[in-house]
């Protein structure tokens, strides 16, 4: 079946486009409607329609064609040739018309669409900008102040919105189809023009050279680091200063600086390793899942409560169980808290707030969960009182429901030991804050049955979380990880850096926070109590962490007391450097017989990624994870790794697995090979010339 039809309805030429799922712009559809267009040149036709089949739209390029060798026509060719029909082109939109297809559909020389629909132009979330005509004919519709926020966002806007915009001439009630027929014959009778929005000019008043200063002055915060935004403010200079033509040259060139760039090939890896994530190698994909109507979270502090809200806004009621009825009702406000602030941000109705707080329900009793179908324990790290709570679910809840952990790093098998049935007891690692953090870490127990895997994945993405599958083992992927990146955080502040060279080193890399703003915001007390239940062996060597135990007996336990690595504005929490924090520092650096020097900045940046990237080797090696892309999605959603640098695997490949190997050699060499022994894969690989990417291809 061609996935591109052509058919005259009374004088009004169809162009129908069907190309499943999504009706991306491959290479069929492009020559399909560039032939449908000349064609429809020469036949009885007044007006066309462009209008797709399926769920949707055109939904963008098809990405994977990227890198591939182009083939004709382009897309800057098809769209020349809409705009350049003698008659007049309308597109009809439903389901989403982004990237690609709303240039298609900027082309056309009118617009029309289902109330449902939403255009918008992502290609900032892949490194890349709009790069056929996209920075040009926005700001000529919508002005240019809403241009930039719109491409630069890459967030899309509902039709009704899109349409206050001038991007959308007609929002359509009713069948689309017949909608779109009655407006190009609306338009036929009123000899409507081909309209082409690359005619429009922009007043250069409406733009002056300031708009564009804070413009990238906010992408400097909001988008620190990335180089697509900044190039797309370029572009959309370009359409206020330049004739169309030069400016969709200009668009193009700085596309495939985008394309080309390191930074659009991690982001790009990234889209597809989050979709592969959620695939469980062996599961059949027909594996049946658990129906889960009901979900009950034991411990309602600012963990449980997060937890609880990602189920009250899909719809699904939730039982809160707290030790004491003055425990819950400090938990169910917090919760209350937690959805007015989203309330005053514009982003949740008083009306939805309600309809959510009705969906969660306290408790202080066991046997109000007799019929739950899930359960996700969410108290504080102790194995002991872990196994407690599932040895009195094990007799409360009914045969079939799954029983989660919330833990960060203890032992699932251990805890699924304390019920008789194993095979129903499954890791859900939520981060924190819960409501907020998108990555879900689903751990699998040695005897965690196959449906309740497939239900816990699909659970994650019907609460709009990224769910990556990891195996058991302290930390998992995550914190396992996470152990060696921060010991090389305290290593480098004992022997001479600062928290703030540290923090600013990682910062400026792209990382959301540094090491230690991140320790003072989860709370510098809660590794010092894990400590305490470790063996001095455990622990492993007092430097490195020494400072932290020190700063928490000093009563610096990070943001919640106001001190740790720093101090914090009451009002504003800003940091604020603290004298008492460097002479911690130095006297612990003294304790332990360590000459403070003076550290380089790139010292500390490769300590602490290679630190992340050996253990990453391990990981994979060991089967914790399934792919490195698995570890890559972990660490961009769930420890604020730069999305442009693609996550530690990813870095490591673009970097080369021979220059990390001789690094890590090379540490081994000047500081012991106790931490700096290269993990056998990574020497494997770094001796064959191969990548992380393509071992994976290989298994």
């Amino acid at each position: 079946m061609s996935v591109v039809t052509y058919e005259l309805i009374e004088n009004i030429g169809v162009i129908r486009l069907n190309n499943p799922p999504v009706n991306a712009l491959s290479h069929a559809l492009r020559e399909g409607i560039q032939d449908a267009i000349n064609r429809a040149q020469e036949d009885a036709s007044k007006a066309l329609i462009l209008i797709c089949e399926g769920r949707t739209f055109i939904a963008g390029a098809d990405i994977s064609e990227f890198g591939k060798p182009p083939k004709a026509p382009s897309l800057p060719e098809v769209i020349s040739a809409i705009e350049g029909s003698a008659k007049p082109v309308i597109a009809a939109m439903h389901g989403t018309a982004l990237g690609g297809g709303f240039e298609v559909a900027l082309a056309c020389h009118y617009r029309c669409a289902l109330s449902s629909a939403k255009v918008g132009l992502p290609e900032v979330k892949l490194g890349l900008l709009p790069g056929a005509g996209g920075t040009q004919r926005t700001p000529r519709l919508a002005g240019v102040e809403a241009a930039l926020e719109l491409i630069t966002s890459g967030a899309p806007v509902a039709a009704n919105k899109a349409a206050q915009m001038n991007l959308i001439d007609r929002v359509i009630d009713g069948e689309l189809l017949e909608g779109a027929l009655d407006y190009a014959r609306e338009l036929v009778t009123a000899q409507a023009p081909a309209r082409r929005v690359s005619d429009l000019m922009i007043d250069p008043a409406s733009a002056p050279a300031e708009l564009f200063e804070g413009f990238r002055s906010k992408l400097a915060k909001r988008a620190r680091g990335q180089m697509a935004p900044q190039l797309i403010v370029s572009c959309v200079e370009a359409a206020v200063a330049l004739p169309i033509e030069q400016g969709l040259a200009k668009e193009r060139e700085l596309f495939i600086e985008c394309l080309q760039s390191s930074q659009s090939a991690a982001m790009r890896h990234l889209f597809f390793a989050e979709r592969e994530a959620s695939k469980v190698k062996g599961l059949d994909k027909d594996t049946p899942k658990r129906e889960i109507a009901s979900v009950a979270i034991i411990g309602g502090g600012t963990m449980g409560g997060g937890i609880a809200m990602n189920f009250a806004n899909v719809g699904i009621p939730v039982k809160l169980v707290e030790i004491d009825d003055e425990a819950l009702a400090r938990g169910l406000s917090i919760i209350e808290k937690n959805y007015s602030i989203t309330v005053k941000k514009g982003k949740l109705s008083e009306a939805q707030k309600d309809q959510c707080l009705s969906l969660i329900q306290g408790t202080t009793d066991y046997a109000d969960l007799a019929d739950v179908d899930l359960v996700i324990e969410a108290v504080f790290e102790n194995l002991e009182l872990k196994k407690e709570i599932f040895a009195e679910l094990d007799n409360s809840c009914k045969q079939g429901a799954i029983l989660a952990t919330n833990t960060s790093y203890q032992d699932v098998d251990q805890i699924a030991a304390a019920t008789r049935r194993p095979q129903d007891v499954i890791g859900l690692h939520f981060f924190s804050p819960a409501n907020v953090m998108k990555l879900l870490e689903v751990v699998r127990g040695d005897k965690t049955a196959d449906d309740v895997i497939a239900t816990a994945m699909a659970l994650g993405k019907k609460i709009h979380k990224v769910p990556a599958l990891s195996g058991n083992c302290y930390g998992f992927i995550g914190n396992r990880m996470l152990r060696h990146y921060a010991r090389e955080a305290q290593l480098c502040m004992i022997e001479g850096g600062t928290p703030e060279q540290i923090d600013s080193v990682m910062q400026d890399w792209g990382m959301a926070m540094g090491p230690m703003a991140v320790g003072d915001l989860a709370g510098l007390d809660i590794g010092y109590k894990a400590r305490q239940g470790l063996t001095d062996e455990q622990k492993g060597d007092p430097k490195t962490y020494c400072i932290a135990d020190a700063l928490v007996e000093m009563g610096h336990l990070g943001q919640k007391t106001g001190a740790g690595y720093y101090r914090y504005d009451p009002e504003t929490r800003a940091r604020i450097t603290d004298p008492e924090v460097v002479e911690v520092i130095e006297t612990q650096a003294k304790a332990h017989g360590v000459s403070r020097r003076a550290i380089d900045n790139s010292e500390i940046l490769n300590r602490l990624t290679c630190a992340l990237i050996n253990e990453g080797s391990k990981i994979l090696q060991e089967g914790i994870a399934q792919r490195p892309g698995d570890i890559d999605v972990v660490y961009v959603f769930g420890y604020g790794f730069p999305a442009y640098r693609g996550g530690p695997m990813q870095y490591a490949d673009t970097v080369g697995l021979k220059r990390i190997h001789d690094t890590i050699v090379m540490f081994g060499q000047r500081y012991g090979e106790e931490y700096w022994t290269p993990a056998p894969l990574l020497k494997e690989l770094a001796e064959s010339g191969k990548t992380f990417a393509e071992w994976a291809r290989g298994k």
